[in-house]
């Protein structure tokens, strides 16, 4: 978990700048993390990878950290973010990388390797392909449903904005989907209370964690903390009180609702990127693929049909593996068996 000989770069991406940190030199290894997360995510994974001869490269996403923090959505969406990951390849000088993604971050290396192959030397990620993070199949793909098959409900409907189909899911009870599409409410509560949302929200995602409470509760007038169970006190197995207090200070910002905005704005460009998405619409992933998961991840209850759609999609699935004990935040919560498993995978393209 030594963090020393890490380098920090800042890194120009068009209009925007990212906080990088790097160890190791060799082909590059770039980790992608999620909501909630920050290159700190991938402590457990830097040293190992550098030490096996990569370049071991974490980045704070756009609105995370000490990476830029623009208020703007659009920022954020989908085109966007695929420049922003050839800036960080180019920065680098590295013609290809193996990306690695978790939560968000997965579903930016899904999109990386169908939309620039020739740049990925290959992908790992943590969430299944051919989903949103809304649990949903995406709604740019053209899987064909059999003719007399009954119209899909419009939370499943591949026919509507991804808003319509949260707006839908609210009529039912709270989502944090539909609650984070409006600027405003989301942004205050959480920007003013950063150390209790990531304490929830981390222990609600984490392997035997309560993510699923908030289908009890109405949407109307229910903020995200009225739905989270509050979490134990540290030390927990996977995180330590000073552990979290590096995620809580990588949130802080003087301006309280850019401290939440790196999350906020991937849920706000889910209409933006349903439209970009219908050119890849059949698209297959091809380049050499490690699906590492935590066998405990609560989000996978969103996730139906997953493991068969993801053998017909991915051509270049080489491996499947679930890690026994891990939540969400898998390298993070068993990271002894991730990195085997990565280290692993990683020896066979270097052979």
């Amino acid at each position: 978990m030594s963090q020393k000989g890490l380098i920090e770069h800042r890194i120009e991406c068009a209009d925007v700048a990212l906080r990088a940190v790097a160890k190791g030199q060799g082909p590059l290894v770039l980790m992608l993390h999620g909501f909630p997360g920050l290159a700190w995510s991938w402590r457990h994974q830097m040293a190992p990878i550098a030490e096996a001869g990569w370049r071991a490269v974490a980045i704070d996403f756009l609105g995370y950290g000490g990476s830029d923090r623009p208020l703007d959505p659009r920022a954020y969406a989908a085109d966007r973010i695929h420049q922003y990951l050839h800036a960080i390849l180019d920065y680098f000088g590295a013609e290809n990388a193996v990306i690695i993604g978790q939560d968000f971050g997965a579903q930016y290396a899904w999109n990386f390797a169908v939309r620039s192959p020739e740049r990925t030397q290959a992908l790992v990620a943590t969430i299944p392909y051919d989903f949103d993070l809304a649990g949903r199949a995406l709604l740019g793909r053209k899987e064909t449903a059999a003719p007399d098959a009954p119209a899909a409900p419009l939370v499943a409907s591949p026919d509507h904005l991804p808003s319509e189909r949260f707006a839908a899911m609210a009529a039912e009870h709270f989502i944090h989907f539909h609650y984070f599409q409006r600027v405003g409410p989301a942004d205050r509560e959480l920007g003013a209370a950063v150390p209790e949302f990531l304490r929830r929200i981390f222990h609600a995602l984490s392997a035997g964690g309560d993510l699923w409470s908030w289908k009890q509760k109405p949407m109307g007038g229910t903020g995200y903390l009225d739905v989270l169970p509050p979490a134990p006190p540290f030390p927990w197995q996977w995180l330590s009180e000073e552990e979290f207090a590096t995620f809580v200070a990588g949130y802080d910002h003087v301006d309280p609702m850019r401290r939440m905005i790196g999350g906020l704005n991937s849920y706000r460009t889910a209409d933006i990127n349903w439209q970009m998405g219908r050119e890849w619409a059949d698209a297959n992933v091809d380049v050499p693929t490690l699906f590492l998961y935590g066998a405990d991840d609560p989000s996978f209850s969103f996730f139906q049909d997953w493991e068969p759609r993801m053998r017909r999609r991915v051509p270049g699935l080489r491996d499947m593996i679930a890690i026994p004990g891990a939540g969400h935040f898998v390298q993070q919560e068993r990271p002894e068996a991730f990195n085997a498993a990565l280290l692993g995978f990683l020896e066979t393209l270097a052979t």
